[in-house]
Formats: structure tokens, C-alpha cells, sequence
């Protein structure tokens, strides 16, 4: 398989980062998608809905659309959920969707 095909077959299973709603709202109680992270890569700023969503097996990667670097990982095992940050800066969540 070429380069270009895998581009392809990766693009095909790309996802907007709404997709990883459901499993950032297992860690964070607040809809973290409306959330705006800044890439550690680029600088960009964007909402968290905006990134990127691989979803495939136990594993969601979020990238950036800017610049395509990893910005979140989060992992499933049976006994845990795993979040690595490295690729964000900072994640934004607005006052208004916090808890009292």
C-alpha cells in the first residue's frame, strides 16, 4: 500500500471532534467539545469540536486540523480511561458550562 492510500483509507475514517463527545463526557462533566483547545504544535486555537477524531479500537486520537498534531488521546482498558494532554496548550471551558 502507498503513501497516498493510506492517506486515503485514514481520511475516510476521519471524524469531526464532536464525534469524541461521548468518552471526553465520561472524564469531564461539562460538554468539553464546545471547549476551545490551543495546540502545542501550532498555536491554534479551536474548539474541541473542531479537532480531528480518529475513533477506531480502544483509542481516540484528536488532531489538529491546522497542523495535524496529536492534541488528545484518550485510551479505554476494562479497569480505566487513560487522557494524555501532550499535544494541547490549554483546554478553555466557558464559565456559563460549569457547574454551580
Amino acid at each position: 500500500m502507498d503513501h497516498d492510500s493510506k492517506e486515503s483509507v485514514a481520511d475516510s475514517l476521519r471524524l469531526d471532534g464532536n464525534a469524541a463527545a461521548g468518552i471526553l463526557s465520561e472524564l469531564f462533566v461539562p460538554d468539553l467539545t464546545a471547549a476551545r483547545a490551543t495546540c502545542a504544535g501550532c498555536g491554534v486555537t479551536q474548539a474541541v469540536g473542531a479537532l480531528l477524531v480518529y475513533a477506531q479500537g480502544m483509542g481516540t486520537v484528536m488532531r489538529c486540523p491546522s497542523c495535524q498534531g496529536v492534541v488528545l488521546c484518550v485510551t479505554r482498558t476494562a479497569t480505566q480511561v487513560w487522557l494524555d494532554p501532550t499535544g494541547v496548550r490549554r483546554i478553555i471551558i466557558a464559565a456559563a458550562a460549569l457547574p454551580a
